[in-house]
C-alpha cells in the first residue's frame, strides 16, 4: 500500500505504451492476488481461482507461504547479508508486505525495481508501488523472455557496481520449455555484479491434485503454467552457492522461531551468485 507519510516520493514507470486489459479471460496474477486475498482482480478470476481451489483445496496455503518466504528471504538478505538493492521479476499486483516493503523496513535506503508486462499491474503501480524518501521503487514494463532488456532497463536505475538481488518469484512456470527457463535464469544472474544474491520459488509437480488442477486452469485460455519436478526446480541454481537450508518447500526455508511449519508444493531457495 502506499506509504502515506511520505506521499511526495513518486513511484517512476517507465513502460512501452497503454495496453488493453482483457477482463474475459483469467489471469494468473489476478488470480494469485484473490487466492492472497486481494482486491486487484475479476469474476472471470474468482471462479478460476474457485475451480482451482476445489481440485487443489491447498492452493491458498501455497499462496501465503510463497509470500511467507518472500517476506523472509527479503528480511534475510536485506538485514544479515546487507543487500539494498533488488529486482524483481513478475512481481504481480501489488498486495500486502511487496518487496519494497519488506526490504525498506529493514533499511530504508533500499532501492527496487518491478519488473513485469500485465497491464492491470501497470495500471495499478504508479498508485499503489510509493517508496520510503530514504530509498527508491521503479517500474519496468518488460518482458521475462527477453533478459538482456530487463538488465539494460535496470542498469539505469540500480548501481550495477554494487549486489543486486535478482527476485523470480513463481514467475519461472511461465515459460514453457524448461530449458528455455533455465537460459534466462542464467542470462540474468550471469549479468549482475559480484556479491549479488537469488530468491527464487516455483510450484512443483509433486502432487496429482495440484497437477489435475493446473491441467484445467491451462485450458482456460490464460498463460499456461508449468509445475516443475524439485530436481528441475535445482537446476535454476546451478553454479551458485546455496545458503542453508537450500532448495526446500517455502514454509521450511528459515520459518519464524516458535512456529512448526508444513511443507506445501512450492520449492525455493536462496543463493549467492558469485564471491563478495
Amino acid at each position: 500500500m502506499p506509504d502515506r507519510q511520505n506521499p511526495s516520493v513518486p513511484f517512476n514507470r517507465p513502460v512501452s505504451g497503454p495496453k488493453r486489459i482483457d477482463s474475459t479471460v483469467p489471469h494468473s496474477a489476478r488470480i494469485w492476488n484473490y487466492w492472497l486475498g486481494g482486491k486487484d482482480n475479476y469474476e472471470v478470476d474468482q471462479q478460476a481461482g474457485d475451480t482451482y481451489r476445489d481440485i487443489a483445496p491447498n492452493i491458498e496455503t501455497m499462496a501465503r507461504a510463497s509470500r511467507g518466504f518472500l517476506v523472509r528471504a527479503v528480511t534475510f538478505v536485506a538485514g544479515e547479508l546487507g543487500v539494498r538493492q533488488f529486482l524483481d521479476i513478475g512481481t504481480g499486483l501489488p498486495v500486502e508486505d511487496n518487496t519494497h516493503q519488506v526490504a525498506q523496513r529493514v533499511a530504508p535506503e533500499s532501492r527496487i525495481v518491478y519488473v513485469d508486462n500485465d497491464p492491470l499491474v501497470l495500471s495499478h503501480a504508479a498508485a499503489l508501488l510509493w517508496s520510503g524518501p530514504h530509498g527508491s521503487t521503479d517500474y519496468i514494463d518488460a518482458d521475462l523472455h527477453e533478459p538482456e532488456k530487463i538488465i539494460e532497463a535496470a542498469g539505469q536505475i540500480l548501481d550495477f557496481d554494487k549486489p543486486v538481488t535478482l527476485m523470480l518469484m513463481g514467475i519461472l512456470g511461465h515459460i514453457q520449455d524448461h530449458q528455455a527457463a533455465q537460459s534466462i535464469a542464467r542470462r540474468l544472474q550471469a549479468a549482475l555484479p559480484s556479491g549479488s544474491y537469488f530468491i527464487h520459488y516455483d510450484g512443483t509437480d509433486t502432487d496429482a491434485d495440484l497437477k489435475r488442477a493446473q491441467d484445467c486452469y491451462d485450458d482456460t485460455g490464460a498463460i499456461p503454467y508449468v509445475l516443475r519436478s524439485p530436481e528441475q526446480i535445482s537446476a535454476y541454481y546451478e553454479g551458485l552457492e546455496l545458503l542453508d537450508p537450500g532448495i526446500v518447500s517455502c514454509p521450511l526455508w528459515r520459518p519464524e522461531p516458535g512456529t512448526d511449519p508444513e511443507p506445501t508444493d512450492v520449492y525455493g531457495g536462496v543463493a549467492r551468485l558469485s564471491p563478495s
